[in-house]
């Protein structure tokens, strides 16, 4: 693991409140290994292979807003996402997260919500999805609806899954066609309304916090 890891291993030790255990690092898919809220992790897309990643570049049509790609290279930091629950929820850190639960991502570095809205993506014209708001600043275009493909009842970490948009129906999604300019190299992230094989992600690098048990 590179020296990066576990530096984010350690932020995670400090700054975390945790009831019981310790998380667990982790840099490929563990069978098993289950995602509570609290966790740290990159999102893989199935087909490309390619990290779901967030930075300080906004949209130059559309919204305006943080853009989102998909980035090709393992060890970035701006592909850490933060699992949280909606507000209002009676979930807490540790908890498991079961298939159908509403669910928000946190982009690490810039602290805003992983979004989505009518705009249209700038390459395919699909729905754009964005990162928008901050720590104290969320709304419904932040809410995502965690769908686990197969027999699974929880979110594990070697576990396929899709992530629809409560607002809009949109499913996360990516495809091959990358930008040429300022994210050269990158490749679109957008919503698209139909169940396709390609907006299937898989749970990748992170540091998984350890389920709290119930008293």
């Amino acid at each position: 693991m590179s020296i990066s890891f576990f530096a984010l291993a350690l932020f995670l030790l400090l700054g975390l409140d945790f009831e019981q255990g310790s998380p667990s690092p982790a840099s490929a898919a563990s069978e098993g290994v289950e995602i509570t809220y609290g966790t740290v992790l990159k999102l893989m897309h199935e087909r490309t292979k390619f990290r779901l990643h967030s930075h300080e570049v906004p949209y130059g049509s559309g919204s305006g807003q943080q853009s989102v790609t998909g980035f090709p290279n393992v060890d970035d930091s701006n592909s850490y996402w933060i699992v949280k629950p909606i507000p209002g929820s009676s979930a807490k850190q540790g908890d498991k997260i079961k298939s159908g639960t509403i669910i928000r991502l946190q982009h690490m570095r810039t602290r805003k919500w992983l979004h989505s809205h009518l705009h249209a993506s700038p390459i395919s014209g699909n729905l754009e999805v964005s990162c928008f708001g901050g720590d104290n600043e969320s709304d419904t275009g932040d809410y995502w609806r965690l769908e686990i493909e197969g027999s699974g009842k929880t979110w594990k970490q070697d576990q396929r899954i899709r992530l629809q948009h409560v607002d809009t129906g949109g499913y996360l999604h990516s495809h091959d066609k990358k930008y040429s300019r300022i994210a050269g190299g990158q490749q679109e992230v957008c919503g698209v309304r139909e169940k396709r094989p390609d907006n299937v992600w898989l749970a990748a690098e992170g540091v998984y916090l350890p389920v709290t048990e119930s008293k």
